[in-house]
């Protein structure tokens, strides 16, 4: 690699090849990565955490294993970051509650440990929101990210400062979790790329509780990067099953079905009833969808799987506070099941005007037969989908209702709102992009789609059907070849 190329600004894999082939040491490549964080992260407050005297010791040891002619994987002696709530050894998992700080795990997580094995130098962590349960990301215990498009606006969460690191060049490689959209929706307000997995086959012990081994209903982990190859990258390192299914279970993700743009039956749906859509963001979109088709994609506008689109949503909803729910304290329960009693006579799930808060309540409260009638209507969706991608290969749609929004970081996430298009919307009906395919499994990579009228990086998200991950991810390549991916944010792009 020429060492006229800002090699902080390549991807994992490229850097992985420039310290094999001896273009940089691992030690030379981290030191340039410290370099863009101490000019660049006072300005964003991406990286929250370091352990510089252990990365540079790994990295010499990686210069050391190199010049034996061993490599311990393929990202031998790559430097990066990672969600402040993985469970790394010396590092704490806050997860941007006080009380936690002082707290630090004996193991570390699979996740962590998988990175490692492969041969990253982890070096430091990255901010999220108090409880990873917001689409801005800020808490008292690190402070405020900002989105390097523009540091009045929020980054997303809850992996903001993931998406940061990577869109300003402090990693190349994160791994994000995502719940509600927590990987998809910083990748599409920062303008990089970010994979959400079918839901089960990256382990996610050892995040976000301290000492829980198990594993929360919808959540999952997933990589994010500048490249799209990476999101790959990051998958086979990571992915797979956790230490007890691994006696008898092996993961085998399909390749995609098709090789060309014209081999592809992609099904598009840019609005719902569900949330009022902005309009440069539907534009946008709008003008990536002719550009595939220009490119042979059949598109369908009207495709859709058999299912209630509304009743999809509150599906997701109650199962996805059900499963967030599920940490609460007994006093916590207390309140939550006051404000469930107005559940039956509430306006449902509906910011607009709806009691969201009856919805919260009643789902972390309601019975385990309440919670299995869920489950089966889940089952029933998913179902349907499966039947629909018998006859498209994805489905193309919005990451959220709008770009990148001005922080706004007063009273609580159910009672604020977002301008879209002239008038106030609530934040929380953006859910609705989320649970379109969290709330039923489903894999969705999300790719930089350009810029709206007002500048703002924005995403498409590609969703495919149960374990047809690559099939998203290859999608995403298509897109980064054909019609661009990662653009540098202004006054990043020269250090």
């Amino acid at each position: 690699m020429p060492l006229e190329v800002d090699i902080t600004m390549v991807g994992a894999a490229a850097q992985a090849d420039a310290v094999a082939d001896g273009s940089i040491s691992s030690t030379e490549l981290l030191q340039s990565v410290l370099a863009r964080v101490d000019r660049f992260n006072p300005e964003v407050n991406a990286v929250i955490f370091t352990r510089l005297d252990e990365a540079s010791s790994r990295a010499a040891e990686a210069d050391s294993a190199t010049a034996r002619g061993e490599s311990w994987g393929p990202l031998h002696g790559v430097p990066m970051t990672i969600k402040e709530p993985w469970d790394w050894v010396g590092s704490p998992s806050t997860s941007g509650h006080p009380h936690l700080v002082d707290w630090r795990p004996e193991v570390n997580c699979p996740v962590t440990q998988r990175l490692l094995d492969a041969g990253a130098v982890i070096y430091g962590k990255t901010n999220i929101p108090v409880g990873m349960a917001d689409w801005q990301t800020f808490n008292p215990v690190y402070g405020t990210t900002n989105n390097p498009w523009d540091p009045a606006r929020v980054p997303g969460g809850s992996s903001g400062g993931a998406a940061v690191a990577l869109a300003t060049g402090m990693t190349s490689l994160e791994v994000g979790s995502d719940i509600g959209a927590s990987i998809r929706n910083p990748a599409h307000y920062c303008g990089v790329f970010g994979h959400k997995p079918t839901f089960g086959i990256i382990p996610t012990a050892g995040h976000g509780s301290p000492g829980d081994p198990s594993e929360i209903d919808i959540g999952v982990a997933g990589p994010m990067a500048r490249f799209a190859s990476d999101l790959e990258l990051g998958l086979d390192v990571i992915a797979g099953p956790n230490s007890l299914d691994a006696v008898g279970w092996r993961l085998d993700l399909p390749p995609a079905r098709w090789r060309r743009p014209q081999d592809i039956r992609a099904a598009v749906m840019l609005e719902s009833p569900c949330v009022e859509q902005d309009g440069e963001l539907t534009d946008q979109l709008t003008a990536t969808v002719e550009a595939l088709s220009e490119l042979g994609v059949q598109i369908d506008f009207d495709a859709r799987p058999a299912l209630d689109v509304s009743q999809s949503f509150e599906t997701y909803l109650m199962l996805l506070r059900s499963a967030t729910g599920t940490e609460v304290t007994q006093d916590e329960f207390k309140q939550y099941r006051s404000q469930g009693e107005r559940f039956a006579t509430a306006d449902r799930y509906r910011g607009r005007g709806g009691d969201y808060r009856a919805l919260v309540g009643h789902a972390v409260t309601m019975s385990h037969h309440e919670w299995a009638a869920h489950h089966r209507a889940r089952e029933h969706q998913r179902l349907a989908w499966a039947e629909f991608f018998t006859h498209y290969d994805v489905m193309l749609c919005p990451t959220a209702a709008s770009a990148a929004y001005p922080h706004d970081q007063m009273g609580e996430r159910a009672d604020r709102t977002i301008t879209v298009n002239g008038g106030e919307q609530s934040t929380i009906d953006q859910l609705f992009w989320a649970g379109w395919s969290c709330g039923v499994y489903l894999p969705a990579s999300v790719a930089p789609a350009g810029l709206t009228a007002s500048g703002l990086p924005c995403g498409l998200q590609i969703i495919a059907g149960h374990l047809r991950d690559r099939e998203a991810i290859a999608f995403a390549r298509l897109m980064e070849r054909e019609l661009g991916g990662f653009a540098v944010p202004p006054g990043y792009d020269k250090f």
